[in-house]
């Protein structure tokens, strides 16, 4: 396993990456509502990002056809965007998202209302959302990689719901996904000592009912194996000589 420390200047790109995906994910969020199909919101999502001058690191990563993973109620994560999938009153869907810029990566993603939801609907959001800040309350400098899997568990775990053991974080930088690999469920051993200057894209996705997966014939797009409804929560963060620094949330 190789963690990079970023430098200063690196550091600094990393917080104008996630600035400007932050944008990205609000001009996402204002377009939200009943009728509109995913390709659209991916569409316009990618125009935003190259009018920032950036690009769009999720299309053709690996092959993914896309600039954004748009997942809608089962749908775990990494659905594939269509012409043909129309958001409904009372769906809610996830948009996760990346961009490249002066070579730095940001990441992050946001579970959101479609019109109306049910209140169990409102709910796994909200738990999903604020296990996030629970696990990276551990995020700090000389502590244990896994503290933060730990307590994002300690917070999911009494609410009944299933955490997805199929699918972790990861550290970003220079590329989109580079070591480690975050859980967010329990772990027996302690992981790698946190140190100042890392930069971790910590994500919890959480079902309402089993954390079984199970992946679409596209091969990319992952499912509840029990058919239940599914949040997703992340940001890019710095680890730093105090509390995390969350690099994609609280500039605009």
């Amino acid at each position: 396993m190789s963690v990079t420390i970023k430098s200063a200047n690196e550091i600094e790109l990393m917080r104008e990456a996630g600035r400007l995906l932050e944008i990205v994910h609000k001009e996402l969020e204002n377009a939200i509502r009943p009728g509109i199909s995913t390709w659209e919101l991916d569409h316009l999502g990618e125009k935003t990002i190259r009018s920032l001058g950036c690009v769009p690191n999720f299309l053709n990563y690996n092959g993914y056809p896309a600039s954004f993973c748009i997942s809608i109620n089962d749908e775990v994560v990494h659905a594939i965007p269509s012409k043909h999938r129309y958001l409904q009153e009372g769906d809610i869907v996830s948009i996760d998202a990346g961009l490249i810029y002066k070579g730095m990566h940001s990441d992050a993603a946001r579970t959101h209302a479609v019109g109306q939801i049910s209140p169990d609907a409102q709910k796994l959001i909200n738990v999903t959302r604020q296990s996030f800040f629970e696990g990276i309350k551990k995020a700090v400098d000389g502590g244990h990689l896994h503290d933060i899997s730990n307590a994002i568990a300690d917070y999911v775990e009494p609410f009944g719901y299933g955490i997805v053991e199929d699918l972790v974080g990861h550290g970003i930088g220079h590329a989109l996904h580079e070591d480690p690999q975050i859980p967010n469920f329990r772990q027996k051993r302690k992981g790698i000592r946190l140190m100042k200057g890392m930069t971790l894209a910590v994500e919890p996705m959480i079902n309402i009912g089993r954390p079984d997966v199970e992946w679409l014939d596209d091969d990319w797009t992952v499912v509840t194996a029990d058919g239940s409804l599914s949040a997703h929560y992340e940001n890019t963060i710095l680890i730093t000589d105090g509390e995390p620094e969350i690099l994609t949330l609280g500039h605009v």
